[in-house]
């Protein structure tokens, strides 16, 4: 196991039992349609609030409605978003500030992993391009909603943080492209941006917060959508024998977005077995994810890709 920091902000064993009411509370959730982002979606639900499934398949999230709708005591709506496609991720902002006046929680969930090399509808590498610029974007317009209700922007990193880099001289692997090298930097900029985010938020005085978590290692269609060949059969056997629930999954996500006890900075996920599974407390960090300098050069350069200001 790579060198760790471990956080002491003082939340062990967390469950979603601890959940205050959340009735009025609403909350985005990307990829809400299934795995961890739906399990958080029906925790969130059960405790009254307010959800918003931003899912690129409609059908899919409808699907997804349903099933929720059965279980919850608040709103479920739909919104289409494609996080590939920058013009679908206005689009998405755009339709949310047009129906609702804020937002308690922006969840940042959605996202590939191990694809093979591929490229955005904006020419960014796949994985990048999704799982970092598409919520950067998202977030970028959606900030001031989530500050009107003193809300919480929640990233999911992921344990693969800590064999990433980022590779500022070629953030798209044009030149050495690896499902793995390219996944490992998605999440690792995932959770160096959560950090950013909330340093620069608690400079500006702003009232919303950012937090990261990771789900472990959890049984999702995650590992089978984008994995081919070996790497795909090692996942069917892996998921079987150490994988933990989509529902314990979620309990970092949960605690980030509506825990009384999340802090802001924070970072949750489960303890136990080399932190795949286990119970949720605060989560080990690498090293590398804590550097500033670093961090401050990622956003730049998604500002840059993005033409943002």
């Amino acid at each position: 196991m790579a060198t760790q920091i471990i956080s002491s902000l003082g939340v062990t064993d967390w469950t979603d039992h601890r959940l205050p009411d959340l009735f009025g509370k609403r909350y985005v959730i990307t990829g809400g349609n299934s795995g961890v982002g739906f399990e958080a979606a029906r925790m969130l639900g059960q405790k009254g609030a307010d959800i918003i499934l931003a899912c690129r398949s409609v059908d899919k999230a409808q699907a997804a409605k349903t099933r929720l709708e059965a279980v919850s005591l608040g709103n479920v709506d739909i919104i289409r978003l494609d996080l590939s496609d920058l013009a679908s991720v206005r689009e998405a902002a755009h339709e949310l500030r047009r129906s609702f006046n804020g937002l308690d929680g922006l969840i940042n969930n959605a996202g590939i992993m191990q694809t093979p090399e591929l490229k955005t509808k904006d020419g960014f590498e796949l994985q990048f391009g999704t799982n970092h610029l598409g919520h950067f974007l998202l977030t970028h317009l959606l900030l001031d909603m989530v500050e009107r209700r003193k809300g919480r922007i929640v990233v999911v990193a992921s344990l693969i943080h800590k064999m990433g880099k980022l590779h500022f001289d070629d953030l798209m692997l044009k030149d050495a492209y690896s499902p793995t090298k390219a996944y490992a930097q998605s999440k690792l900029a995932n959770l160096m941006f959560a950090f950013e985010l909330d340093r620069r938020l608690k400079a500006a005085n702003s009232p919303a917060i950012a937090i990261a978590c990771h789900p472990g290692y959890s049984a999702t269609n995650l590992q089978f959508t984008g994995p081919k060949g070996l790497m795909n059969l090692l996942y069917k056997l892996t998921t079987n024998w150490t994988a933990q629930s989509s529902s314990n999954g979620a309990l970092p996500s949960v605690l980030a977005a509506a825990g009384t006890e999340a802090k802001r900075g924070g970072y949750y996920g489960p303890t136990g077995f080399l932190d795949m599974r286990g119970p949720v407390s605060d989560a080990g960090v690498a090293p590398h994810a804590l550097d500033e300098v670093a961090a401050k050069h990622l956003w730049q350069e998604s500002e840059r890709l993005l033409g943002l200001d």
